[in-house]
């Protein structure tokens, strides 16, 4: 097989995994749903307005999806794919749980950071306006959520090798095309009362 060819096999197994592993109750995916097209309206308004942009996709992008993930996605033992969540966690490519609290902790503490030092430590021009605070703010969150990407894409570049790094940073980045083509009948089944996906396209074997 083509190395291309071998990319994207990988792409595929790596978000056939995430979607078996951690995306079975049909909120999560709801809100996944959610966080994928602001995630789609940010990049669109990136262009026009990058502040509005950045807070967007952290602020309901990313609240919404981690929320699906912290509150509404078992935690027990997965009896569709027949393991415990402590092997989920050791397998997992990307940002598991654990890794997720630290980089949503330093998320949420720069807003705090940056209130107590307009400057950030002399990094950038201290606000004088709420506008000038959103946009200082907007550009944090932006360095925390590529600086996120970039360090963990090195790391599997190391522990696993850089193809595996250069998948996982595709499959972020265009998550959310895919997070929309396969989660938008995700309301329409909690409408029916689904509160979980039997998962049957995606259980070992298939």
């Amino acid at each position: 097989m083509s190395s291309m060819g071998e990319f994207f096999r990988e792409l595929g197994e790596q978000r056939r995994d995430d979607h078996r592993y951690y995306h079975q109750s049909r909120i999560n995916q709801a809100l996944h749903l959610l966080s994928a097209v602001s995630f789609l309206a940010a990049y669109v308004l990136v262009f026009q307005n990058p502040m509005a942009a950045v807070l967007l996709a952290w602020l309901v992008g990313m609240t919404s999806r981690q929320i699906g993930h912290f509150v509404f996605e078992p935690m027990g033992y997965d009896a569709v794919n027949g393991a415990t969540q402590e092997y989920k966690e050791a397998v997992k490519v990307g940002y598991n749980l654990r890794r997720k609290v630290v980089l949503m902790a330093i998320w949420a503490a720069s807003p705090v950071m940056l209130y107590a030092d307009p400057t950030l430590f002399g990094l950038l021009r201290p606000h004088t306006e709420l506008a000038g605070f959103l946009n200082n703010l907007a550009l944090v969150w932006l360095a925390v959520g590529l600086g996120g990407l970039l360090f963990r894409a090195v790391q599997l570049f190391f522990v696993r090798d850089v193809r595996t790094g250069l998948v996982w940073l595709t499959k972020i980045v265009t998550d959310p095309f895919h997070n929309v083509r396969i989660y938008y009948k995700s309301p329409y089944y909690l409408l029916r009362g689904q509160l979980m996906d039997p998962m049957d396209h995606a259980a070992p074997g298939n």
